[in-house]
């Protein structure tokens, strides 16, 4: 897989960085990853990984967005209150980078 432009540009801050370069980008972009849980370490999690261009992220929260968690949940806001906390991460995350592919699992999970 070859890097687009848009892509170049996108990601230009990584591909800079002698760690990562054209090649690790390429592998962020065919990763595939689950993030268990929208809350307080998942939802700052979501937002980076995205922005990174993480190409799959699964999701997974059975809760719906509280006031109570906007203090410390920054992907949602207040006009996603009531809303899955999976629809509302999606939501975000596409908006930040819409070449990613988000599937969402709203349920609870159990050790």
């Amino acid at each position: 897989m070859e890097l687009t432009e848009q892509q170049i540009e996108r990601y230009s801050r990584h591909i800079i960085l002698p760690e990562i370069g054209g090649t690790g980008q390429k592998k962020l972009l065919s990763a595939k990853i689950l993030i268990v849980g929208a809350g307080g370490l998942g939802s700052p999690a979501a937002l980076y990984l995205a922005a990174a261009g993480v190409g799959t992220i699964g999701i997974v929260d059975g809760d719906r967005v509280d006031l109570s968690n906007l203090q410390r949940q920054v992907i949602h806001n207040t006009g996603d209150l009531g809303i899955e906390k999976v629809k509302s991460a999606k939501a975000k995350m596409t908006a930040i980078n819409p070449d990613i592919v988000v599937h969402t699992h709203s349920e609870l999970m159990c050790a």
